[in-house]
C-alpha cells in the first residue's frame, strides 16, 4: 500500500503527516510526501532549499518510526492539486492525505481549492484533515 501526503508547511499539513504515520503503521504502507511548488518569477532558490530541508527532516522522522518514506519537493507549472493528482497516478498510490484550510467562499472562488481539486480528480480515496 502507498500513501501520498500533500505537504506545505502548516499546522494542517503536520496533522496530515501524523495521520499518514498512523495509517502506515496500521496497513504496513509506504509514504510519499510531496511538497508542490509552483514555478514562477517569485519562487526563489531559498524557498526550494527550505522545502527540501523540511522534507529531509520529515523523511528522517518516518525512518525512526520504521516507516518507508520518500519525500520530494516538486517544482512545476502545474497547480499543487494537479501535481498531487498526477503524482498519485504515476506512483499508483492507494490513498491521498491532505490538509484543508478554511477559506471564505470568495477565497475559494478567486484562488480555487487544492483540496477540492484533489478530491474530485484523484484516482484513489482522499482523506482530508482540518
Amino acid at each position: 500500500m502507498k500513501i501520498l501526503v500533500g505537504y506545505e508547511e502548516s499546522r494542517v499539513a503536520d496533522e496530515a503527516l501524523k495521520l499518514a504515520q498512523m495509517h502506515a503503521r496500521a496497513f504496513g504502507a509506504e509514504v510519499i510526501v510531496l511538497n508542490s511548488l509552483v514555478q514562477s518569477a517569485t519562487l526563489k532558490k531559498e524557498d526550494i532549499d527550505k522545502a527540501e530541508s523540511k522534507l529531509e527532516k520529515i523523511k528522517n522522522t518516518f525512518a525512526r518510526e520504521g516507516i518507508t518514506c520518500e519525500a520530494h519537493a516538486s517544482v512545476s507549472y502545474q497547480s499543487p492539486g494537479e501535481d498531487l493528482v498526477n503524482s498519485a497516478k504515476e506512483n499508483q498510490v492507494d490513498e491521498i492525505i491532505i490538509g484543508v484550510r478554511r477559506r471564505s467562499k470568495v477565497g475559494k472562488l478567486v484562488f480555487g481549492s487544492t483540496a477540492q481539486y484533489v478530491i474530485l480528480e484523484a484516482p484513489c480515496p482522499v482523506l482530508s484533515v482540518k
